[in-house]
């Protein structure tokens, strides 16, 4: 399901209702209505920092015209949330646990560190 995102603003707590993009090689900042999904070099503004936006002397601001507004969930949101729900509490559904390897490992930037207590 789609949830309501939250504007990306540091602080701030207010519905997201559009997706902020540079195009750093036309010095332009693009403010559009909320994409779909959460783009991870994209940024969620609520409806304040939409409209007050302001980029550094020399870029350009390209702004949606028209009202910005929060998406509701939709029919088909609230189905997959239902059949997700559904799914993870069937009690005939095997319960998977993660291989743990016995050492010292790394993944991304995390390690994972024998128990000093485990009797090998």
């Amino acid at each position: 399901m789609r949830s309501v995102r939250q504007c990306s603003r540091t602080g701030c707590v207010n519905p997201a209702v559009a997706t902020l993009t540079y195009a750093y090689t036309d010095s332009t900042a693009v403010v559009g209505p909320l994409a779909t999904y959460a783009e991870p070099h994209s940024y969620d503004l609520c409806e304040v920092h939409a409209m007050r936006l302001t980029v550094p002397r020399g870029w350009e601001v390209v702004r949606h015209e028209g009202e910005f507004t929060v998406p509701q969930p939709s029919v088909d949101d609230l189905t997959a949330l239902a059949e997700a729900v559904r799914e993870a509490g069937r009690a005939d559904r095997p319960v998977e646990r993660p291989e743990i390897s016995v050492g010292t490992g790394r993944r991304g930037h995390l390690r994972v560190l024998p128990d000093p207590n485990d009797e090998r």
